[in-house]
């Protein structure tokens, strides 16, 4: 009984926890064939994210980044440890829909294109073809692919597939997002592309844990950073506890002169302190490049590689409408319109083709009377109009009908010879 209350305990815990993900102890070892321990790839660590944080996992290849976040996922299990995701177990089927997920390594179907990919993983999700159609669009819009949409993605270059990556991976709307080095093949342009996107994605509410060994990524977008190495959590904070030196203090004024630069180095004497250097601020290589780049675009020059990402997708708010309750606010309208339907209003072709239709069946009508008369048979009764319009018959009954059917002998009908004649235009002697 207690055991139990304890469970319950702690799983509303987590439940009323603002925590996305937190992991305790966990510990991942693999073993060879002889079950004998291999490799310790994660050693007994402790990570939680918030909700509507960007948490990045930094460290070098090797250190258990990726295995951390397989096991997250639920595609490894701990050896040790517990794991909690969005409130549940990471097996557990429920939460798949809730993430969205980019591999290190993209896992695309080369011979499909960009938009048959993206259509491809929105049916996974169950989602209608509006839905999808317009999911896609803006997709594609968002990451800069629209204009080589039709291209098969075993043709793009490894910049491209992580962008296409990307939007797959955002394809269900997901509360949590795992990317794992996302960065990774593109050039500076798309870099700060994503990088700009993923703090847009966060103002937007979206959790996001961004795996990177690329420093100056995590540095850039990140709200809390854990370093690893060899398994291990060596350090965990914010970006500016990580990386404030407190024994030193930065000032920056306008150009000094020598003269100026000398007599603050007297004043500083006279309280114990000296300048331990004067030089002029520089800008990162990655802002002159931009630069540089954004110069020859105002200037016109084409480009055949990925254009520039255009604005978010709108789905990715959490202010506003599903697609979902957009297309049953359709269905409704649909039925509406279905209810409180109008006349049809037929242009002036239509109008002549319905015209024609009606000669062709009067026409029709008198030669089947011809017929009947040379044949010694009643003639048929001509249906109104109105009732030839709007019949539902099947066709195939009607044709059946049109067959003529074998003679019966019968005796000739009164005035038969006198409607024949007036057909044929004139009277006999």
């Amino acid at each position: 009984m207690t055991s139990a209350m304890t469970s319950q305990n702690q799983a509303q815990a987590v439940e009323n926890s603002h925590d996305v993900i937190r992991c305790i102890g966990l510990t991942k070892i693999f073993k060879d064939f002889w079950m004998r321990n291999r490799v310790r790839a994660v050693d007994n660590i402790s990570i939680n994210v918030q909700r509507g944080e960007l948490f990045g996992l930094l460290g070098p290849n090797g250190s258990g980044k990726s295995t951390t976040i397989k096991m997250i996922l639920g595609l490894l299990h701990p050896t040790s440890g517990r794991i909690s995701v969005l409130g549940k177990r990471p097996e557990d089927v429920a939460i798949k829909k809730m993430i969205g997920y980019l591999p290190e390594e993209s896992y695309l179907y080369r011979f499909l294109n960009a938009r048959e990919t993206l259509d491809y993983y929105a049916r996974l999700f169950f989602q209608n073809r509006l839905q999808r159609k317009r999911r896609v669009d803006m997709l594609l819009e968002m990451v800069g692919l629209e204009a080589v949409q039709r291209r098969p993605v075993g043709e793009y270059s490894k910049g491209m597939q992580r962008r296409i990556g990307l939007a797959q991976a955002l394809i269900n709307d997901p509360h949590l997002l795992i990317l794992d080095e996302p960065t990774t093949g593109l050039d500076p342009i798309g870099t700060r592309q994503i990088k700009d996107l993923l703090l847009e994605l966060k103002s937007r509410g979206k959790t996001i844990l961004l795996c990177s060994h690329l420093l100056s990524d995590v540095e850039d977008v990140c709200d809390r950073v854990s370093i690893m190495y060899g398994g291990k959590v060596r350090q965990e904070g914010t970006v500016d506890e990580l990386l404030t030196k407190q024994e030193a203090t930065t000032l920056e004024v306008p150009g000094l002169d020598d003269q100026t630069i000398e007599e603050i180095r007297k004043v500083l004497a006279a309280k114990g302190y000296d300048i331990s250097r004067v030089d002029h601020p520089r800008q990162k290589l990655e802002s002159l490049f931009l630069d540089i780049v954004h110069q020859a675009q105002t200037e016109g020059v084409e480009t055949s590689g990925a254009r520039a990402g255009g604005r978010i997708a709108e789905f990715l708010s959490s202010d506003l409408p599903t697609a979902s309750a957009d297309t049953q606010v359709s269905r409704e309208q649909v039925l509406d319109d279905l209810v409180k339907s109008k006349p049809i209003q037929l242009t002036e072709d239509q109008q002549e083709k319905s015209q024609a239709s009606k000669e062709t069946q009067a026409s029709k009508a008198d030669d089947d009377v011809l017929a009947s008369l040379t044949q010694n048979k009643p003639a048929p009764t001509p249906e109104p109009e109105t009732k030839a319009a709007t019949s539902s018959q099947p066709e195939q009954s009607k044709a059946s009908d049109d067959q003529p059917k074998p003679a019966e002998p019968k005796k000739p009908v009164a005035g038969d010879q006198s409607v024949l004649d007036d057909l044929l235009g004139g009277k006999k002697d």
